[in-house]
């Protein structure tokens, strides 16, 4: 987790202008860091860098193909960590790094900042950290101000410190598995944005609990919503009463174990084998493991609460919200309508 009131210790920052190489923009460097004047600009700058990182709990690490050594970023920030004095210097060569995979054409121009932290908290750990933060887009502002007793407006292009577009946090341990790696990408998943995570700064998911938990989480759905239907005679009922099952499983248990969570929420023994089986088929599929064992993520949970939807939906007349009792409900066939038909019953109504 990483606590952004921590991030109080900005020691340097150093700002280019980084633009579309394949649209012939230019790359403009700054000569030397940033002499901050005052708290209060500090402060602004914390919020705009770190407050999109709050409570974060996902995590990545720099790895390259053939080896981590060459991976460019992961280098530069390990020179800046090992001597703070090469800051300057390697900030010059992130920008020149993200300049050449700057390619595609909607991929926009802007403000590079390198920061360097030299304390901060991540996972109850003191540690130095290195931001790397850009901003593409600009917000309009209006500026009333009193002018020979009268008030005027007029308007500035700005930076709005609410909406950071792209940010990477680089914290100063893990170095041997290519270091703890935070990513913020506002502009989502569109072609364009692909190029700050995978090919500038060429990430990957840690093999951590959140990890673990997101994974877990994406084949239980899938073998609920995919395998168990082609095998067995299943309604959508009963496939939505075991996505609650599972749902329940991961939000009140700490651990994940394979055999009590098959025997938990599946409990036939040939719904149970052909889970384990989907586990192996999954794990090679999309080349992640998932061990028999791990300590479940909270946050995970949390942000894939969206896989465990337990709506019924009836053509485009009803969606029936199912959380609790599967015998509460049952399906049935008018053979005077042609129509198939749920029947509900309950206690009370409000």
């Amino acid at each position: 987790m990483i606590h952004v009131s921590e991030f109080k210790d900005l020691a340097q920052l150093t700002i280019h202008k980084v633009g579309n190489s394949a649209n012939d923009e230019p790359l403009l460097f700054s000569k030397a860091p940033l002499k901050l004047e005052g708290e209060t600009i500090a402060q602004l700058l914390c919020t705009y860098f770190i407050q999109p990182f709050a409570n974060s709990a996902e995590f990545f690490r720099f790895y390259h193909e053939a080896d981590l050594q060459l991976n460019e970023i992961f280098q530069y920030c390990r020179r800046i960590f090992t001597d703070e004095n090469e800051f300057q210097e390697q900030s010059v060569n992130i920008a020149k790094h993200l300049y050449k995979h700057s390619t595609h054409p909607k991929v926009k121009g802007g403000e590079l900042y390198i920061a360097y932290f030299s304390k901060c908290q991540v996972d109850g750990e003191e540690v130095a950290a290195i931001g790397i933060f850009k901003s593409e887009n600009r917000d309009t502002y209006l500026k009333v101000f009193l002018s020979d007793e009268n008030y005027q407006v007029d308007y500035e292009d700005g930076i709005n410190i609410n909406k950071l577009d792209k940010g990477c946090l680089i914290f100063n341990t893990e170095e041997d598995n290519g270091f703890k790696v935070s990513v913020v990408d506002s502009t989502g998943k569109q072609t364009e944005a692909v190029y700050w995570k995978d090919a500038f700064l060429q990430v990957q998911r840690r093999e951590d609990s959140y990890h673990q938990t997101e994974t877990a989480v994406n084949m239980c759905k899938q073998f609920i919503h995919n395998k168990l239907p082609t095998e067995y005679e299943m309604d959508r009922v009963d496939q939505v009463d075991l996505l609650n099952k599972s749902a329940a499983y991961f939000k009140e248990k700490e651990q994940f174990q394979l055999e009590d969570f098959a025997q938990e929420v599946l409990g036939h023994p040939d719904a149970i084998a052909s889970f384990k089986e989907f586990r192996n088929e999954y794990q090679q599929a999309y080349q992640q493991e998932i061990p028999d064992e791990f300590d479940i993520s909270a946050p995970a949970v949390k942000k894939q609460q969206k896989v465990f939807k337990s709506i019924l939906k009836l053509d485009r007349n009803f969606h029936v919200y199912i959380h609790g009792n599967r015998e509460m409900i049952e399906r049935g066939y008018d053979e005077a309508t042609n129509l198939h038909y749920y029947k509900l019953m309950f206690e009370n109504e409000s």
